[in-house]
């Protein structure tokens, strides 16, 4: 078996025929109901939150704080992680933590953090966009090397 050799199976199905008499089912107002909106023709509801004039749920729940539209999400590494997967690398940078599942894509920032169990061992250098002050001096303190990527 092939994945060429699957068929989509598809049912032919035929449109309803609306406005056909009332014996059809769908005769006199075609299924739309007695007026409103939805009766008439051409007006389109607003969205799909729309609740008939009702206020609409998302204006109804209460709305905190505040979320920059620039903002900058890092995928976050820690040295915990570093030390079991990349054990045989002189060198770690985004291409090679996502080839180790370290972080999902490595095209987005990275920030390094110093979660770790244990003792972290490695020489090694790290190449990222960030990494905390704790995580930089146990990397340091190991004979290892944080570059900073500028992007």
């Amino acid at each position: 078996m092939d994945l060429s050799d699957i068929k989509i199976v598809t049912k032919n199905k035929k449109a309803k025929r609306r406005g056909r008499g009332t014996g059809s089912g769908l005769g006199k107002t075609s299924g739309r109901g007695h007026k409103g909106a939805g009766q008439r023709k051409g007006k389109k509801l607003p969205y799909a939150g729309f609740r008939g004039g009702n206020l609409p749920f998302l204006r109804q729940i209460p709305k905190r704080g505040f979320t920059a539209r620039n903002r900058k999400v890092y995928q976050i590494v820690n040295l915990a992680d570093i030390q079991e997967r990349a054990k045989n690398s002189s060198e770690l940078i985004p291409e090679e933590m996502e080839k180790f599942g370290l972080i999902e894509n490595k095209y987005k920032p990275v920030k390094v953090l110093a979660k770790q169990n244990g003792k972290f061992n490695l020489k090694i250098i790290i190449k990222a966009d960030k990494i905390s002050k704790k995580a930089k001096e146990i990397v340091e303190s190991k004979g290892g090397v944080f570059e900073c990527l500028k992007r």
